[in-house]
C-alpha cells in the first residue's frame, strides 16, 4: 500500500470499527487516534478514535498526518474526506438488530434513556444512510471499498484478516490479525 494512502475504518455505531483497528494495529498498520476516548464496558479493548475527525468539515489540516495510516471515520463524514488524497476505506457491517440492541445496552450502561426514537424508524434512517454511503462510496475516483461484515470476522478470523492484507497491498501480519479479534466480545446476536 503506498505510504500516501489514507486507511478509512467506517461503519454504523456499534457495527465494530474498533476491532478492525485493533486488528489493523495489531496486524502492523500505524493508526491514528488519540486515546481521548478511553476504554469502557462497551468497549473494553478501546475506541480508537481521534477527535478531530468530528471536525473534518471544517478541519482537514491533520489529513497530511494520517497517510500511511488508519482512522475512524464515521459514516455521516466521509462526504468530507477531501479529493486531494487517496483512501482505503474498510467499511463494516453488521445485522440491524444487533446494532440496535448494542447501542441500547450502551445507553442502557450510560443510564441515559433508550427510547428517544423508536428502533424501527431508527432502523430505517440507519439503512436508508448506508445505501446512500454506499452508493457515494462507489461514485469516488480516488477511493476503494472494502465490506466486511461483523459476523463474517468473529466466525473466520483468519479468513477476514487474509482478505483484509490483500485489500491493503500484503504488509500485515494476518496471524496477528486474526489473533487480535475477541469472540467474547460479541455480546448482543440477533
Amino acid at each position: 500500500m503506498s505510504e500516501k494512502t489514507i486507511t478509512i475504518v467506517s461503519g454504523l455505531p456499534r457495527s465494530g470499527t474498533s476491532m478492525m483497528m485493533k486488528m489493523l494495529q495489531a496486524g502492523g498498520m500505524a493508526i491514528l487516534t488519540d486515546r481521548v476516548r478511553t476504554a469502557d464496558d462497551d468497549n473494553p479493548k478501546g475506541y480508537y478514535e481521534f477527535e478531530r475527525v468530528k471536525q473534518l468539515e471544517t478541519d482537514q489540516s491533520w489529513l497530511p498526518d494520517a497517510q500511511g495510516q488508519a482512522v475512524k471515520v464515521i459514516t455521516a463524514l466521509l462526504r468530507h474526506l477531501p479529493p486531494g488524497y487517496r483512501y482505503k476505506v474498510i467499511f463494516m457491517r453488521r445485522q440491524m438488530e444487533e446494532i440496535l440492541a448494542s447501542q441500547r445496552q450502551m445507553l442502557i450502561n450510560r443510564g441515559e434513556p433508550t427510547d428517544r426514537v423508536d428502533d424501527q424508524k431508527l432502523a430505517s434512517m440507519f439503512r436508508r444512510h448506508v445505501v446512500q454511503t454506499e452508493a457515494w462510496l462507489a461514485a469516488q475516483p480516488n477511493l476503494e471499498a472494502l465490506y466486511v461484515h461483523y459476523s463474517a470476522v468473529l466466525a473466520d478470523p483468519p479468513g477476514q484478516a487474509a482478505r483484509l492484507n490483500e485489500f491493503l497491498g500484503q504488509t500485515l501480519d494476518e496471524e496477528a490479525m486474526a489473533r487480535a479479534v475477541d469472540p467474547g466480545l460479541y455480546r448482543q446476536r440477533a
